[in-house]
């Protein structure tokens, strides 16, 4: 299916050094292995969602472009390389996301509180997001990361769950939403956040059932996208839904009572996440 006029991905030709910066201290983003269509103006910002526990994921979800096989083993010293990265940015809102590492007796949450400490050791008053996977709802692992008290706690439900087994065959939505709430229930102060994407061939219907279920987990924010598909070997696009469509999803979601709403064809989870921590529903 053929890009409507309504998706139109800008082009940023004066970009800030952002990519040797990354190059420079060995990091990944899932700008880049995501094939993120936002990426050229995340990095002329300059921002950048920092991708930690390397770049290889222990599960393939259909929609992701994330490259799947066995990961080698965590480096001790990346915490420390995106803290300084981060500060050589001049980053005042960083966001911290990784592969699943199923591998790992803790998922990685370890890895994230260490990432997370780094970063408060370099730029004290920075504001920090993590996007986490759901540990395979291992509780403890979700609190290690969470009492590293990072500000914005993000873990997506990507998709309906009656296509989970379609859109992500090694997931559960159940423990998804088990994730969320137990969030908010170990850090209530905490703000959560989630988020998925339409164009998999979901219903209105079941879109709004989402809706409800995150918010009924604790969910302060969420986020709401078009998938794109990244590339031949990932899932086709079902439909392209108009803007005016994730205009209906956004009032929605905020007379369900989300605190904020991002929801357009080119939001993503972590675009504009500082925006939106700065307290202004985001539509792009």
């Amino acid at each position: 299916m053929r890009l409507p006029e309504w998706i139109k991905v800008k082009s940023f030709t004066g970009l800030h050094n952002t990519k040797s910066i990354l190059r420079n201290y060995g990091l990944s983003t899932v700008c880049e292995e995501a094939r993120c269509p936002n990426a050229g103006e995340c990095f002329s910002k300059p921002t950048a969602t920092f991708m930690i526990l390397g770049s290889a994921c222990t599960r393939n979800c259909s929609f992701c472009s994330v490259v799947s096989s066995m990961p080698a083993p965590p480096d001790e010293d990346e915490p420390e390389r995106v803290a300084l990265a981060a500060k050589e940015m001049g980053l005042k809102y960083v966001v911290i996301t990784s592969v699943t590492r199923d591998d790992l007796e803790d998922g990685g949450a370890g890895h994230f509180a260490k990432t997370i400490k780094a970063v408060r050791k370099h730029l004290p008053e920075t504001k920090i997001e993590v996007l986490t996977p759901d540990f395979k709802g291992n509780y403890d692992a979700l609190k290690t990361v969470l009492d590293s008290k990072p500000d914005v706690y993000n873990h997506n439900v990507e998709t309906v769950p009656r296509l989970y087994t379609y859109v992500r065959p090694q997931a559960n939505y159940a423990t998804s939403l088990k994730v969320l709430k137990n969030a908010k229930n170990i850090s209530p102060a905490i703000t959560t956040k989630s988020g998925f994407m339409v164009g998999f061939g979901e219903t209105f219907n079941e879109v709004i059932n989402v809706l409800k279920d995150i918010k009924d987990a604790g969910c302060d924010t969420v986020t709401i996208g078009q998938y794109l598909r990244p590339s031949k070997k990932n899932l086709p696009v079902r439909e392209y839904v108009r803007p005016e469509m994730f205009n209906v999803y956004k009032e929605i979601a905020l007379d369900l009572g989300f605190r904020h709403a991002a929801s357009a064809p080119l939001v993503r989870s972590s675009m504009n996440a500082e925006e939106m921590y700065n307290n202004n529903s985001i539509s792009v």
